[in-house]
């Protein structure tokens, strides 16, 4: 299994918030949402504002995590998530979050956090 797995590095400034093989990586970018497996060919790619991303470890566990903001990029064997801000989505009140999308202008920076927070419960759902 190991051919069919890469690693993920997450990193936003105030922490590493995973760093582990896993097998597939899902997340919105500027012009969609790109699904990354082991072999994809390098790239470089712009996080979209209220986006999350969700990754299947090498086990088949699958995590999400809100990422605010932030670029990807894909090399041979790696991909690195430079996020501005990111929070697993077991960490999420999601029923403040709600309430967030119910009173935030529609896309303010508050609304697209809890956008992104609210995904990322709902990916792993």
């Amino acid at each position: 299994m190991a051919d069919k797995t890469f690693r993920l590095d997450v990193v936003a400034p105030d922490a590493a918030l995973y760093s582990g093989d896993v097998t597939l990586m899902v997340a919105q970018t500027t012009v969609g949402q790109i699904g990354i497996m082991a072999t994809h060919e390098p790239m470089l790619g712009e996080l979209a504002p209220g986006g999350c991303v969700v990754l299947t470890d090498a086990d088949g566990t699958r995590k999400a995590m809100a990422v605010q903001g932030g670029f990807l990029s894909v090399t041979a064997d790696t991909v690195t998530v430079l996020a501005e801000a990111a929070q697993f989505s077991e960490d999420i009140d999601v029923a403040a979050e709600q309430a967030v999308l119910e009173s935030a202008d529609e896309g303010s920076e508050e609304f697209l956090r809890a956008k992104s927070r609210v995904r990322a419960v709902e990916a792993v759902s």
